[in-house]
């Protein structure tokens, strides 16, 4: 494996790719320590070092920006309005004929569509950067803190504006930062970024761990932890890797004097088809209560219940109602994402068939059994892969920030699997072996 890292960046090409590569990544990491105009960073940083942030709201924006967000800086966003972007249009496109059709049009349509979701991502960006400058004028940002309200002292509509627009510009950066590592690059620029965004909270995560922990200084627990999160990643990418392979059989068709077909192959279903999107669903929607029952004013019934039950992680309502939710999210994303209907026409269409299952409707429905008997694995899987951290919460103390579960480890290993396999396939170009012999 070593042999074959020495032997990818001696081969002119690749090494240009992979360098560029680092190179985006270092100025994306350097962007999200450069405070925004208008915020006191020394306010901030104390908030930050008291360890009072408000995790069960932010958190999940807070990972996928490499903290940035917290410490508000240029890329305090970073690319969750693109990915927000991204899915709705991917949504959008099975509701609206329009995109639909775009989406048919192959290159073409495709590159409408990423127009599109530039537009909406600066959209959704003004829209959050307006909500994230409210919330740390309001001191609603970091709860507890006693300087909360001291981190933006100028509070006129000139350095709000100012803030807002570093932000989006900042947003705007990313995306064609992004942008250039998958034209430029290795792998998908967007995914790269995510990538680094989470394992820059890793090594942080786990020292506070060790830091807060009681068993020979901690560091039984920052063991446990470190063990624990090797056998998470191995279940993980034997799931991620785990896929149902259909048979598919080509009729041999004669046009002239020449045969087609008669080729046998497969149609992968993955027992994980839905990917990350259903946990990010499932916590987007969980937000929301506790989002309009922080900024209500008054201490209503309701506002109290939501505060008890669903803002914390650990209460069981929370726990039943994630879980349920990334079921239910698994479901309906592979329902939109994968038509047996349209598998099955274009299969008749150029004259395959299943073997021992009829063209047309039977074919259809097999597709669609088969999905759902795979999918309830998968969905389960998805599951308690993100009740990890809770399950962590409960196990090491409400204080800790267990870095392996949930969205970020699916993350991870996604890109980390797809980033290789990219580099394999080129090295595979110029030399018989990969990277694993």
């Amino acid at each position: 494996m070593l042999t074959a890292f020495a032997r990818a960046f001696k081969t002119p090409d690749l090494r240009k790719k992979l360098l560029f590569t680092l190179g985006i990544i270092v100025v994306y990491r350097v962007g999200t320590h450069i405070p925004i105009p208008g915020v006191d960073y020394r306010n901030v940083q104390t908030c930050i070092d008291a360890a009072q942030a408000n995790q069960g709201l932010f958190g999940l924006v807070n990972m996928f920006s490499g903290g940035a967000l917290l410490q508000i800086t240029v890329f305090a966003l970073g690319i969750m309005p693109y990915i927000t972007a991204s899915i709705i249009l991917q949504l959008l496109t099975v509701v609206i004929p329009r995109l639909e059709a775009l989406k048919k049009e192959g290159q073409a349509g495709t590159a409408k569509i990423t127009q599109y979701t530039r537009y909406l991502t600066v959209a959704l960006a003004i829209l959050q950067g307006t909500g994230l400058v409210a919330t740390a004028r309001s001191g609603a940002l970091f709860q507890g803190c006693p300087v909360a309200s001291q981190i933006v002292p100028d509070q006129s509509i000139f350095v709000t504006i100012t803030m807002v627009i570093t932000m989006t510009a900042g947003t705007a950066v990313v995306m064609w930062l992004g942008e250039l590592i998958t034209d430029r690059g290795i792998g998908n620029g967007m995914s790269i970024l995510m990538f680094i965004s989470i394992a820059a909270t890793f090594p942080s995560a786990l020292w506070a761990i060790k830091e807060q922990g009681s068993l020979a200084d901690g560091w039984i627990e920052f063991g446990t932890v470190i063990a624990v999160g090797l056998v998470m990643v191995g279940l993980v990418v034997f799931v991620e890797q785990a896929q149902r392979r259909i048979p598919v059989q080509y009729a041999k068709r004669m046009i002239g004097r020449r045969s087609y077909g008669g080729t046998s192959t497969y149609i992968p279903l993955k027992v994980n088809q839905a990917g990350v999107i259903p946990v990010i669903f499932a916590s987007s929607l969980l937000y929301i209560p506790a989002l309009i029952a922080q900024f209500s004013s008054g201490t209503s019934g309701w506002k109290t219940w939501i505060e008890a039950h669903l803002v914390k992680g650990d209460h069981p309502i929370y726990v039943s109602l994630y879980f349920l939710l990334i079921v239910f999210f698994a479901f309906f994303y592979v329902a939109i994402s994968f038509n047996p209907e349209e598998v099955a026409d274009n299969m008749k269409k150029y004259g395959g068939f299943i073997p021992g299952i009829r063209a047309g409707r039977p074919t259809a429905e097999y597709l669609s059994y088969v999905l759902n008997r795979i999918t309830w694995p998968g969905s389960l899987y998805l599951g308690l892969i993100a009740l990890v951290p809770t399950m962590a919460l409960v196990g090491f103390g409400a204080n800790q920030n267990f870095p392996f579960g949930g969205t970020s480890i699916l993350i991870i290993v996604g890109v980390g699997l797809e980033t290789v396999k990219q580099i394999e396939s080129q090295l595979q170009q110029r030399n018989y072996e990969g990277f694993l012999r």
